[in-house]
Formats: structure tokens, sequence, C-alpha cells
């Protein structure tokens, strides 16, 4: 695909079509770029794109005729932004153009069948660009909109931390808490406690295994090496015939500060192997 023909790329400059090349997007004339606007000719408000739904129902209701932004067969992938003040327009989602729904079709308004893709998904909301010199133009064949320049990438949204009593994650939020951006407040607060855990595996009543994390890098330290490996060196979780790390679940029993003395946290730990019988029906094998 060709990226730039203005030479953006030798000037340093980021453009949508970096981003589509990156994404494996070859036919850019099967791509138009739709930017949606708020008020009484656009999305109702701001605070409607809380709604997948509604933002749907409204980007596949479209004009009829043949001067249509869209041509008479819209492409197969429609790129959707809002406006995000002046010409900065903020990506949104990404829909796949199924065709027109023919039934639907009345003398003034055609309706398609989008379905929404995974396409530049990790860039939803954090995607800037900036918008030609026609805002008003609110839709763009894919050749076009390659050229803008891209004006921000913010970082993704950060996670709230839930608190170490309301813990409870699987095995992908495990291996994301180790090392997504958006899970940083969580590895602050990993960090600074010791503490025994749990884990629960979701195959079958019983099938718990208590332990404890005492290094210098508190639960976070433990619970990285079990997004490394899924079992965290431990005999009965890395046999890989009685315990498969995905139908896990991983929560905190108990918590300490960081000059707690081991002793302290072994016993603790104990008291959790006897009061869960995790050694007699569980996974616990000392």
């Amino acid at each position: 695909m060709q990226i730039t023909s203005d030479g953006a790329a030798r000037r340093g400059v980021v453009t949508l079509a970096h981003l589509l090349d990156a994404a494996a997007v070859e036919n850019l004339a099967d791509v138009v770029i739709v930017r949606h606007t708020f008020g009484p000719k656009g999305l109702s408000s701001p605070s409607s794109l809380a709604d997948p739904n509604y933002v749907l129902a409204y980007t596949r209701e479209q004009g009829f005729g043949s001067g249509h932004k869209l041509g008479i067969d819209p492409p197969g992938t429609w790129l959707i932004f809002t406006a995000d003040s002046g010409r900065r327009a903020r990506f949104y989602t990404a829909y796949e153009n199924r065709g027109e729904v023919a039934a639907e079709r009345t003398d003034l308004r055609r309706f398609f069948d989008l379905h929404e893709t995974d396409l530049l998904e990790t860039l939803r909301g954090r995607l800037v660009i900036e918008w030609g010199n026609d805002p008003v133009n609110w839709a763009k064949s894919g050749a076009t909109a390659s050229q803008y320049r891209v004006v921000e990438i913010a970082d993704p949204e950060s996670v709230p931390f839930p608190g170490y009593d309301r813990l409870l994650i699987d095995y992908d939020t495990l291996r994301a808490v180790s090392e997504d951006s958006r899970y940083a407040k969580w590895r602050t607060a990993l960090e600074s406690v010791k503490g025994i855990y749990l884990i629960a595996d979701s195959t079958g009543p019983g099938r718990l295994y208590v332990g404890q994390a005492s290094g210098e890098d508190g639960v976070l330290g433990r619970w990285n090496e079990y997004a490394r490996n899924g079992h965290g060196g431990n005999v009965a979780l890395g046999d890989g015939t009685i315990f498969d790390p995905r139908t896990a679940h991983y929560s905190l029993l108990r918590v300490f500060g960081p000059a707690t003395p081991l002793a302290e946290i072994l016993e603790a730990e104990e008291h959790y192997k006897l009061a869960l019988l995790s050694r007699k029906h569980g996974l616990n094998r000392n």
C-alpha cells in the first residue's frame, strides 16, 4: 500500500495510512472514514457514545440517492470517528458493511447490515486524527483519509483497583495486570503488600491452591511468575494434566505490610490450608 504521497514519512509525520498498513488493510478503495458530529444533524450528544447499539443504529441508517457521499455501493469497511473539537476526530470503532438491507429501504432512507470488527480495536477512543480542510464533509474515501495526520494516541484508560478484599480475576486478567499499562495502579497496590492468595480452579469443587507471597516485590512478584508460565513453579499446578491456568481464578485471602515477619505469613498460610482443606481435597502438596 502507498503510505504517503507528500513525503510525510520522511518528515516524521504519522498518518492514518501508517496505522492501516500496520493493521494489514491493503485495499483502501474498500474503506470509508465517517465522522459523526453532535447536535440536531448528528448524534444526540457525546453521552450517546456510551451506547454502542445507539451509534450502530444511527450509522446504519443513511440517505438514499445517487449523490449520497457513501455512494450507491458503499465500501466494505467503515471507520467511525467522532468530532473532538475543531478539526480533531476521535476513533470510535470499525464496522464491516455486509450490504444494504433492501427490505428496510424507504423512499428517503437506506439501511445497511453493519457489524463491529476488531480492526484498530486497541485504538478505540485513543486515536485522534486531524480531519481534512472540509470538516463539514463527514465521509471520506480511504485513499483521501489515509493521508490525514495522527495528532494523538492517548494512553489506554486506567482500570481502577477494586481493593484487596474485592480482588477476583481470571488468568487473562492476571497476565494483563502483569504487563498492561492500564493496570499500573494494580501493580503498585500489589507490590506494596505481602499476602496469602487463593487459586481456585473452576473445573470442579474443592480444587483450591493456597499460597503465600513474601518476596521483595510482594504479591505482584509472585503473581508475575504465574502470569509468565501458568504454574509459578508449583509441582501440582505445573503437572500439565490436572490444572489449566485458563480455568483458574485468583484472589487474596489476607494481606500483610512489607515489614511483616516471614513466620507470621507462613503461620497464616498454614491456617488457610487447613481451613479450606486444600491439602486433603485441593491442589496443595505441602
